[in-house]
């Protein structure tokens, strides 16, 4: 089993989100017993920069056992399809691109996501597992 990881729950556990922190914790553990853990190139940019030093990152993301997992060009474009559905159900600009990248990535490349942003990820992609850590029923 693949886990694809989004950005909001990375960075409740590197942060240490005093609502979300130890229960994205938990779900990034029980996934990983499930097995594997990867993070788009988009997640590992945004996630990134909750950190000063790029080596504090790589450490903390080698510790958590998350990997690497480059967005793919028909990944790429699914998340276009994606977005051009969002516009044109009158989506302003308070989702960008990357979040649909993101969302694709899940998709295609992984066998479901773990995000807490679960409504709009299944508005999107319909078909998409999502497992939300503040979610007892999805887990």
């Amino acid at each position: 089993m693949i886990t694809a990881v989004d950005t909001n729950v990375l960075v409740d556990v590197f942060k240490a989100d005093p609502t979300f922190g130890s229960r994205s914790a938990e779900a990034l553990q029980s996934c990983l017993d499930e097995g594997s853990i990867v993070a788009c190139d988009i997640v590992w940019a945004e996630t990134g920069t909750v950190f000063v030093r790029q080596s504090e990152f790589l450490k903390a993301m080698l510790a958590l056992g998350i990997g690497y997992s480059p967005t793919s060009r028909d990944t790429a474009l699914v998340g276009a399809q994606a977005w051009r559905l969002y516009r044109a159900r009158g989506g302003q600009r308070q989702r960008i691109v990357a979040d649909f990248l993101i969302g694709a990535h899940a998709l295609q490349q992984a066998d479901r996501l773990l995000t807490r942003d679960r409504g709009f990820y299944r508005d999107y992609f319909e078909s998409l597992s999502i497992v939300d850590p503040t979610d007892t029923d999805s887990q």
